[in-house]
């Protein structure tokens, strides 16, 4: 039992499974972030289109 436990102590794939975890979720984090960003930026520029072709018709 004893070697057991010691064998799960000393084992790293565990570890290593959350640190792909980690750098997946912060790569996710980092899209999301750009793509909002984005988002934002392109709907104002489609809202000032909009607004200029009030403006002329």
């Amino acid at each position: 039992m004893i070697d057991i436990i010691k064998k799960l102590f000393l084992s790293d794939e565990g570890a290593t499974a959350v640190e792909y975890g980690l750098i997946l979720a912060l790569i996710a984090l980092t899209a999301i972030v750009a793509i909002t960003g984005v988002a934002n930026q392109t709907v104002g520029m489609w809202n000032d289109v909009a607004n200029q072709v009030t403006e002329v018709s």
